[in-house]
């Protein structure tokens, strides 16, 4: 009862609730903070490893040359490898595209029928057109969305697909040049892939590349991607000389690495805001202490013990603490609802791209909120305003009521 009427200001009182309120809004713009920022990235991580893995498979056998021959009884051993859930042939090869006027980079990938509709990461973006329209035999393909947009094209038109390993003539190495029709616009959501792929099935890849038959990637997937490595031991054995084995961690390192460092000095970086606000806390809890030596003394005289003097403010400090984290929930995932509208308000106002694609990877702002992080960032917070309270509290509680009431 004590407490919660200490939290009310009384008479002369109004700048040490303004302190206290301060404080408050301090805890909850930090809590607010580190459960935006930290669910982002989160998000960021959970995204990236999703897009990354659903295209590129948790390893990869890579043939010798860029050719695995033999490669069908290859996957058939590797599938019956232990903690293999499935593998798949592909091919994947640097060329360059052309339309009318414009030129990029771009790395064609063929992919079996079966394989192309069972990738959800494809199957699931495609924005233009249809992917039942890629057929053996015929010269169609699927692209990315911002290539499409590099090179000004749309569904239906032709681009020409130019590969160095072309002729030989008198005149030297003429580069094989095939044209083929858009059927499909697909985004996956990462900028890199959206922008450089070109799908086509398999046998019309193996056409083009004149590969004869053989494949250059054997695209494998685990049970589970955090184990991969003793998982890929026995697959080293079964592969052999055939090729070489990579896995997701060894093609990805400094890519998860440098999310790993940049999450962990913004989780500590942003502490500091909470830190500060428990400053406030101290502060107003101090100037508080003074403001009523006088109640406090009379209760020491009626015979309030340390203990529960001790209390009273610890449990002012702390439901301060307590509100603003609650304040800090509330708004934190406010924020993380309407972040795409903050960020486009924000780049409106400022004239800067806040989200660029092409920077960030990802097309859109993701967001995943972990349970267990909400909870330690309450109880980082809980505990810090509770300790703020221990040294104004010792000190109410060693107040002489003897020296406050001599001249009452």
């Amino acid at each position: 009862m004590i407490a919660g009427r200490y939290l009310l200001p009384g008479r002369g009182e109004g700048f040490i609730f303004l302190v206290a309120s301060i404080s408050l809004v301090a805890v909850a713009l930090g809590v607010a903070a580190l459960i935006a920022v930290m669910s982002v990235m989160n998000g960021f991580r959970a995204e990236l490893f999703d897009k990354i893995l659903g295209l590129n498979g948790h390893a990869v056998i890579q043939g010798y040359g860029g050719r695995i021959p033999e490669w069908q009884p290859l996957m058939a051993k590797v599938r019956q490898s232990p903690g293999i859930v499935s593998a798949t042939p592909l091919i994947e090869q640097p060329l360059m595209a052309s339309y009318r006027s414009r030129v990029e980079g771009v790395l064609l990938r063929g992919m079996t029928l079966a394989d192309i509709h069972n990738t959800p990461v494809i199957a699931n973006n495609v924005k233009m057109g249809t992917l039942k329209d890629l057929q053996p035999g015929t010269n169609n393909v699927a692209i990315g969305a911002r290539l499409a947009e590099a090179l000004g094209a749309t569904l239906g038109d032709s681009i020409a697909l130019i590969s160095p390993d072309g002729q030989v003539t008198p005149f030297g190495s003429v580069p094989r040049i095939v044209s083929y029709k858009i059927v499909a616009i697909f985004e996956v959501g990462i900028y890199d892939y959206d922008k450089a792929f070109v799908l086509m099935p398999m046998e019309n890849a193996q056409t083009l590349l004149r590969m004869d038959g053989s494949v250059g990637i054997i695209e494998l997937v685990t049970k589970d991607p955090d184990k991969i490595e003793a998982i890929m031991e026995p697959v080293r054995t079964v592969v052999g000389g055939s090729g070489v084995t990579t896995d997701w961690r060894s093609m990805n390192a400094a890519l998860f690495q440098a999310l790993v460092v940049e999450r962990t000095v913004m989780f500590w970086v942003l502490s500091i805001i909470i830190l500060v606000a428990v400053f406030n806390i101290l502060s107003s809890l101090i100037m508080l202490v003074r403001a009523k030596s006088r109640d406090i003394a009379i209760l020491r005289t009626m015979g309030a013990s340390r203990s529960s003097l001790m209390r009273i403010f610890v449990t002012v400090g702390t439901l301060i603490g307590a509100l603003g984290i609650g304040l800090g929930l509330v708004l934190g995932f406010t924020i993380l609802a309407f972040r795409a509208q903050i960020v486009s308000g924000v780049s409106a106002l400022t004239g800067a791209n806040l989200w660029d694609p092409s920077v960030r990877y990802l097309t859109d702002l993701p967001s995943k909120t972990d349970p267990v992080e909400v909870i330690g960032i309450v109880a980082l917070a809980l505990l810090l305003s509770f300790l703020a309270t221990l040294y104004p509290a010792w000190k109410a509680a060693n107040t002489d009521p003897v020296q406050v009431l001599r001249y009452e």
